[in-house]
């Protein structure tokens, strides 16, 4: 026995499907057959950003979706063309499927990809995620994309003569930084938090998400640098819908 379904929008946003199962559609006493209900499961998350990095520059797009489990995935953009799929195989399939999924899109740089060309290529709106589970039902879900991104935080500390890598910086190291109020083409925006992340290539990754309200600077302690080492640090700045942007800048503690 087969079931034909479509998964339309409509059906997608209200999670109730109508399938008909049978070789055909009237059974054999010869009166039509009963649609089938097939309820579509919501995914637990379903999300798209833009992440820009305003010291490279340069400017790419995040998805990320949580599931109880799906063996297939497309994207869609708001005019229904299709950007990704993922389909789970052997022993991925046998064992569920997957439930998390995070992709990071390769980020041209700004003389390479301008923001008006990275705006058509990813155009703003509802973007609709829809897969199957790995029991054989449905999965759906809609990101929420937007063009609006945040201009770069303005770095107060630690800062180097000329932007330079900052030196000989005591520990504790206070990261500061300038509110961001405006996106990086002047228009108000409403910032939700700032992320820090400190790390080197050796054994620090210290990564701290605060909302905007607990301010503008974060200090890290001993317990986290050494005297004498190197450090890059990135200080993000997110507004309400998601979208990001970076300020990279690096320092060395003092012997």
């Amino acid at each position: 026995m087969t079931c034909q379904i479509q998964l339309s929008r409509v059906a997608l946003s209200t999670g109730v499907l109508l399938a008909i199962c049978g070789s055909s559609a009237w059974a054999a006493g010869g009166t039509p057959a009963k649609p089938k209900q097939i309820r579509a499961v919501p995914l637990e998350a379903a999300t798209m950003i833009i992440e820009f990095n305003s010291s490279a520059p340069d400017v790419g797009v995040q998805f990320f979706l949580d599931s109880e489990g799906w063996t297939t995935i497309e994207i869609s953009d708001p005019n229904g063309e299709e950007i990704f799929s993922s389909e789970s195989a052997g022993r991925l399939s046998r064992q569920g499927g997957g439930t998390e999924l995070f992709l990071e899109s390769v980020e041209p740089e700004l003389a390479d990809l301008s923001f008006a060309q990275f705006f058509r290529r990813f155009p703003a709106g509802t973007y609709t995620l829809r897969g199957r589970t790995s029991d054989g039902g449905l999965t759906f879900g809609h990101a929420i994309f937007s063009h609006s991104v945040p201009a770069g935080p303005e770095v107060l500390s630690p800062v180097g003569p000329k932007g330079d890598c900052a030196v000989d910086v005591p520990i504790p190291v206070v990261v500061a930084w300038n509110p961001v109020t405006t996106s990086y083409f002047g228009d108000p925006i409403d910032i939700k938090g700032y992320e820090v992340i400190v790390e080197n290539e050796i054994d620090t990754n210290f990564d701290v998400h605060m909302p905007a309200e607990q301010g503008t600077q974060l200090t890290v302690s001993s317990e986290v640098l050494k005297p004498g080492h190197d450090y890059i640090f990135e200080v993000l700045a997110i507004e309400t819908g998601g979208n990001q942007t970076i300020t990279e800048g690096c320092f060395s503690t003092a012997p």
